[in-house]
């Protein structure tokens, strides 16, 4: 959810990322959608969303519907980018991180659970909850894609630092790249500038299909 009012926040939070080291991940962030190569031919498609934001539950739809039409010329790569605004976003996207490790088949199920159920954990709704009382419910959530086999290693997770460092740098990732907001689209490295609308699939088609004529020339 683009907004404004955190604009400045942003781009004091970037200013101030530039001006130091950030800490250099063992692998760039963000988890892989499929099997597909992320260098090479395909055009490569990144979105940086937060699994509480209601924009980002809504372009997903039509995003896959793309991929999947496009499955093998088209890569995705999803960065999880937790908005200060959404109580329970970095929690989430923590969550995410936790199951990337333990099973990392189940990434993309769990963004979708989160997708489905967000309403549940916006901020009025858990105003009275506990950091603990969610922690137990997106461990709910996560059993039903990881397994419930998992379960307790999935809520060990938030007691390592790991995880922690892991979502800290996904966002400090993003404000690195000038993302302000979610969903945030990047198409072959550049940025998607003219998003305020919902990116619906003939929006990505047009995107896309000129993009593949060209690399077959």
């Amino acid at each position: 959810m683009k907004n404004s009012l955190f604009y400045i926040f942003f781009m004091f939070s970037c200013f101030s990322l530039s001006k130091s080291q950030l800490p250099i991940p063992a692998k760039i962030d963000g988890f892989v959608y499929g099997k597909s190569p992320i260098w090479g031919e395909s055009v490569l498609i990144e979105a940086f969303f937060d699994p509480m934001c209601p924009d980002s539950r809504d372009s997903w739809p039509p995003l896959k519907q793309a991929l999947e039409f496009y499955s093998g010329h088209v890569s995705f790569v999803f960065h999880p980018f937790p908005l200060p605004y959404h109580s329970n976003s970095f929690t989430a996207c923590r969550s995410l991180h936790i199951a990337n490790k333990l099973k990392s088949s189940a990434v993309y199920p769990f963004l979708e659970l989160f997708f489905k159920t967000q309403e549940k954990y916006y901020n009025t709704p858990t105003y009275k909850m506990s950091r603990a009382s969610i922690v137990a419910d997106f461990t709910k959530l996560a059993v039903t894609v990881i397994g419930e086999n998992l379960g307790s290693e999935f809520q060990s997770g938030f007691n390592d630092s790991s995880t922690d460092q892991a979502s800290r740098i996904s966002f400090k990732y993003g404000c690195s790249r000038g993302v302000t907001g979610t969903p945030y689209f990047f198409v072959n490295g550049m940025p998607l500038l003219d998003t305020d609308s919902l990116m619906d699939y003939k929006k990505w088609r047009s995107i896309i299909d000129p993009l593949l004529g060209k690399n077959k020339n």
